[in-house]
């Protein structure tokens, strides 16, 4: 029943951490699909011989590819690099995965899976995910949902030839399966009723991929590759008179009725072939390949609000305090009547910002539920954030009794948000208006990024655990179902672990309960879901590990543990902030020792480095802060501020972290986590990037230094409380495996990105001299990136 009831759903994001051109990934990938057949024993010599002129071709088309991203990606091709992941891998490694899924619970259990059972689904941001990207408008959410809706048309039109030909069975058939072919009249197939029922939907999944051809060509001004495509299929005769698919039970009701059919009248065998895989991806993909969720950032929903009571001539929403707003808020949500006319938008007398804002929930009313996911608000602090999302919903006609409601998730993603959190979530659950709408359920996003850049690696670990575990304290009281989306990077500053099947199980207890929701970004998307093989092996240690931690026995953690976690997140916090942002030598020297001004160079994203353009460290986003970081070896943003928790003189306090980590799995993770990033700094290539690139002034030279010396003073303290002579910990005994390998390689194209460095700032106005420091600096990025195996 555990397995049945879980709940896992993979986010794929477009976060610009993939350094990689696809162009590059693919054929990387067919290199790694050679070497993989080469391994085998029974190879044929000839074909051995053919696969190593082909992995010749292909190293020789790698040396002569441009490496280097020469435009910055459109949101329409971050979505097609999504989509694409989805086609050629997951298309087929899901059915494959959830047989093996269903090989074992037979074996195991004696129990088949129920085929429309899914543990793991998928979803997306790109081109939903507008929090500081002004490219993501309305119009480009709403032409992403159609190429969405398009390939998944496509797809299964594929799947409905082959099954068309396999189900040429013309005796037996079931009461419900005699009813439905009877509905169909116009068909040459008489006898065999399954073809006639696969034949019709294959012409409505034709009138499908017509209408949606038609609606990208009315949305870009020229023929896209995957419209012109359509021309290609082959044409089934009496399209124009069908329906078009567009929810998941358009297919899944008459699958379900072939399915059962054919077990009922001995033709089990059949039924569980191609027609499974089916009903799976169906299951699992739905009609739209993935469900879009949409992000905005809360202040945008706040200036919407004022816009139209201002108009309304009520006052100024922005001006009235907590109080204020829940009660308007509540009384609307209450009230029949919409705020204004929609017609009347432009009567408002609103900024364009706040006309897009209101335009992006009329584009999503008018998508439909099984196209969207969830409305994620960034920067959530208030209840009145998450009300404002509901209003606009409602005006909009998107409410829980007409089914059109996006679950609203605020995102709290600050050390003061994340302490906040439980308070706000308590006031939500005292709205019965709320109460009503969300029927029992809540999701609440987690952010693991911006909390450790706002208070340090170890502060933010600290404060999402204990967030976590009052929330669902606060959603017990209430009789909440709650889940909890984990919003983490790759890298471990940024939330990221290596050991997926160890992570999920030190989360905090009764925080997942067989239900978990997670981002995937960036190059963690390509190493994860890269090929067929790595995508299954992922997928089952998502399903085995949420599955193991409901039966799991968490380790409470101790008072005394409780008061020193809060004591050393006290002072990492501290340390951590007297650097970044009362440090006055600390953003000149931050700029000068790492590539962070570079970063944009290397387009490989549509959004902004900066959430503020005109903004300081503090608008920078998360992920080029850790960037710049990773790329000297430094790894600043991962450990400041943990060695002058760990660090101490004060014996009762050594002993008891000794106590934690060798007694808390939690806490012992998050050390583990700590030493293997130390493990990937390098004292002497920091100190070269200072040597090359820092003016030699006494300020700048000074706090290089103090860094370095921080580094090693953490060092000291991880030793100290894993009562180690030197790092350790599986992680570390992971990586040293691999580091053997790649830092001979490595270590190089660190001290030349420094000397690139040195020479392209102090670089005349000569461009094709410019041009190749850059071209240069971008490849080295890339390899650094590469090397390391994880960039932002």
């Amino acid at each position: 029943n555990k397995l049945i009831e879980e709940r896992v759903e993979i986010v794929l994001t477009a976060h610009p951490t993939e350094v990689n051109r696809k162009t590059l990934l693919r054929k990387y990938r067919k290199v790694a699909e050679l070497l993989n057949k080469l391994d085998r024993p029974d190879f044929h010599p000839y074909e051995r011989s053919e696969a190593v002129s082909q992995l010749q071709r292909l190293v020789a088309s790698i040396w002569g590819s441009d490496e280097i991203r020469r435009e910055k990606p459109t949101v329409q091709k971050e979505a097609a690099g999504g989509i694409a992941v989805i086609e050629s891998v997951l298309w087929d490694a899901v059915p494959s995965y959830l047989r093996k899924l269903n090989s074992q619970c037979t074996v195991s259990l004696g129990k088949r899976l129920p085929i429309d059972c899914v543990p793991i689904k998928f979803a997306s941001w790109i081109g939903g995910d507008r929090d500081g990207n002004p490219n993501v408008t309305p119009e480009v959410t709403r032409e992403v949902v159609a190429h969405q809706r398009l390939r998944a048309a496509k797809l299964f039109l594929a799947d409905f030839n082959a099954l068309y030909n396999e189900l040429a069975i013309s005796t037996r058939f079931s009461k419900e399966m005699d009813a439905l072919a009877d509905t169909i009249t116009d068909s040459f197939d008489k006898r065999e009723k399954y073809r006639r029922v696969v034949g019709h939907l294959r012409k409505r999944l034709v009138k499908t991929i017509k209408l949606f051809e038609a609606e990208l060509e009315a949305l870009t001004s020229e023929q896209s590759a995957t419209t012109a495509e359509v021309g290609s299929l082959r044409q089934l005769s009496g399209w124009e008179d069908v329906e078009p698919i567009l929810k998941p039970e358009d297919l899944m009701e008459p699958l379900r009725i072939m399915y059962d059919s054919l077990v009922e009248t001995g033709f089990e065998m059949v039924a569980d072939g191609l027609l499974v895989d089916i009903i799976r991806r169906c299951a699992a993909f739905g009609t739209t390949l993935v469900k879009l969720d949409i992000r905005e950032e809360s202040t945008k929903h706040t200036e919407a609000l004022d816009a139209i009571t201002r108009y309304l001539g009520i006052g100024s929403y922005i001006e009235w305090d907590e109080t204020a707003r829940l009660n308007f808020l509540q009384s609307e949500l209450a009230g029949k009547r919409p705020l204004y006319r929609n017609t009347d938008i432009d009567k408002l007398g609103a900024p364009p910002s706040v006309v897009k804002t209101l335009n992006t929930f009329k584009m999503a009313s008018n998508l439909g539920p099984e196209a969207l996911g969830a409305y994620v608000i960034s920067q959530a602090q208030t209840a009145s954030d998450v009300l404002a999302v509901m209003l606009l919903q409602k005006q909009y006609g998107m409410t829980s009794k007409n089914g059109n409601l996006m679950r609203v998730v605020p995102l709290f993603e600050t050390l003061d948000d994340l302490i906040n959190a439980p308070d706000v979530m308590d006031t939500l659950f005292r709205i019965s208006t709320y109460m009503g709408a969300v029927k029992g359920t809540q999701e609440v996003m987690v952010g693991y990024s911006d909390s450790a850049k706002d208070a340090g690696r170890l502060a933010a670990c600290w404060a999402q655990y204990t967030a976590q575990e009052k929330m669902v304290q606060v959603a017990q009281k209430h009789n909440v179902v709650l889940t909890f989306f984990h919003g983490k990077g790759g890298t471990v500053g940024r939330g990221g672990n290596p050991a997926l099947h160890r992570a999920i199980l030190s989360h905090p207890p009764n925080t997942i309960n067989g239900r978990f929701r997670v981002t995937e970004q960036g190059e963690m998307i390509t190493q994860n879901f890269g090929s067929p093989a790595i995508a299954e092996r992922t997928l089952d240690i998502y399903t085995s590990a949420v599955l193991a931690e409901g039966f799991k026995k968490h380790v409470e953690p101790k008072p005394e543990w409780r008061d020193q976690m809060s004591r050393i997140s006290l002072n990492s916090c501290a340390a951590y902030r007297g650097l970044i942002r009362e440090e006055p030598r600390f953003v000149p020297y931050f700029r000068q020792a790492t590539p962070e001004l570079e970063l944009g160079t290397l387009n490989i994203g549509s959004r902004p480095a900066k959430r503020n353009p005109k903004g300081g460290i503090e608008s920078l986003r998360a992920i080029p802060w850790t960037f710049a970081w990773t790329q000297t070896r430094t790894h600043l943003s991962a450990w400041l501020g943990v060695g002058d928790a760990l660090y101490t003189d004060v014996e009762a306090d050594l002993v008891g972290m000794q106590d934690m980590y060798k007694n808390w799995p939690w806490f012992r993770e998050v050390i583990d986590l700590i030493a293997m990033i130390l493990s990937k700094t390098d004292y002497s290539i920091s100190k070269n990037y200072d040597d090359q690139l820092v003016e030699k002034t006494e300020e700048l030279i000074s706090i290089g230094n103090e860094i370095r010396e921080r580094l090693v003073k953490t060092r000291q303290g991880v030793l100290k409380v894993t009562e180690s002579s030197a790092m350790a910990g599986p992680h570390v005994s992971l990586l040293r495996a691999s580091t053997k390998i790649r830092n001979p390689y490595l270590d190089p194209m660190n001290v030349i990105q420094a000397e690139i460095l040195k020479r392209s700032r102090a670089a005349d106005d000569d461009e094709k001299v410019k041009q190749i420091l850059q071209d240069a600096l971008i490849v080295s990025i890339n390899g650094i990136s590469q090397g390391l195996r994880n960039s932002g």
